[in-house]
């Protein structure tokens, strides 16, 4: 049984794990700040199932608020740290870059100084594909620079994993980093495109489909998810003499950045195809220009996950997104 503390548990990622680890039978701590960027209630009703089962308690603050972080973090003494919790939204993060700055970096931060002062053996973090930016060369690989962020959000990302590389060097405090592809499925966040596109086409509104629809994405489904962060806890990185093959293990530190995709791309137009099939109705479809920020591909290499856990995410899209319309319909009652 380990002790886990975990960041964003009221959120979609957070929440998911969370009830992974309590179903093994693990005790696990969340912490979220319950912020406002979409309906709380949403957030409110994940923690609400999680408090059903025993050995789950949670504490309500900002990441921001390094005092309560640490005094949650000390109290649990935690075997692991697993930080998902974020100013999440690629878009928003043109409005608002300082949202970013305070949760993504300055949360960050607070979260790595907790983690060394609690003296876990594992520090994991999520980043997301969007460090690979302007990056042509596909399917992404770990060991590819990523140096072309288009968007604040992927910057503070980017910047995790450059802090998070220093604290593994400084403190010897092994950190794993996993860059995440388009994630959905059940209980989702309703900015993301699956949630919008879904309640577009029930409520018979029109679906904005940016780049005209030429766009193609590593659709990973959250199940898939969740599991690759479970084995990975169990994977620590070490010293150079531990690297396997393809690895991304720093020669410098016990630091690794591991990408959890389906491995598999498709077309934004397929995946619209797939929830009128599910929910029996046309989409309003409104074709736009690509957004700032935007890229018209993502797609994972996922091998060095398969090689560290023996695991590889393999939910079929038409399969996550009869999931989620069900989910969608029961949630709503529709």
């Amino acid at each position: 049984m380990m002790r886990v503390f975990v960041t964003g548990t009221a959120g979609f990622i957070g929440f998911h794990l969370a009830r992974l680890l309590l179903a093994e039978g693990h005790q696990v701590a969340g912490f979220d700040g319950m912020t406002d960027y979409y309906d709380v209630r949403l957030k409110r009703r994940r923690h609400a199932m999680l408090h059903q089962t025993p050995g789950f308690t949670a504490t309500e603050a900002m990441l921001e608020d390094e005092a309560a972080l640490c005094a949650a973090v000390s109290a649990f003494a935690p075997d692991v740290i697993v930080h998902l919790a974020a100013q999440a939204g690629v878009r928003y993060s043109l409005e608002n870059p300082r949202a970013y700055v305070d949760a993504n970096v300055v949360g960050t931060l607070n979260v790595m100084e907790a983690a060394h002062a609690a003296r876990v053996r594992h520090l994991l973090m999520a980043s997301t594909s969007s460090v690979y930016g302007a990056n042509e060369d596909m399917p992404f690989d770990e060991r590819q620079k990523a140096d072309t962020q288009l968007t604040i959000y992927a910057a503070t990302k980017k910047a995790n994993e450059s802090m998070g590389h220093a604290w593994a060097h400084i403190h010897g405090l092994p950190v794993t980093m996993f860059r995440f592809f388009t994630v959905y499925g059940p209980w989702g966040r309703p900015d993301m495109a699956l949630f919008k596109f879904t309640r577009g086409i029930l409520e018979g509104t029109p679906i904005d489909i940016y780049n005209n629809g030429e766009m193609w994405r590593d659709f990973t489904y959250i199940d898939d998810l969740v599991r690759a962060i479970r084995l990975l806890v169990d994977v620590v990185p070490g010293g150079p003499e531990t690297a396997v093959d393809g690895d991304s293990l720093s020669p410098a530190a016990p630091f690794r950045v591991v990408n959890i995709g389906n491995s598999d791309t498709v077309r934004l137009l397929d995946f619209i195809d797939a929830i009128e099939a599910e929910t029996g109705r046309a989409a309003i479809r409104n074709y736009m220009p690509m957004q700032t920020g935007d890229v018209p591909t993502t797609w994972a290499d996922a091998t060095l996950l398969q090689t560290l856990t023996g695991y590889r995410p393999r939910t079929p899209f038409r399969e996550g997104v009869r999931r989620f319309v069900e989910w969608y319909r029961d949630y709503h009652d529709i």
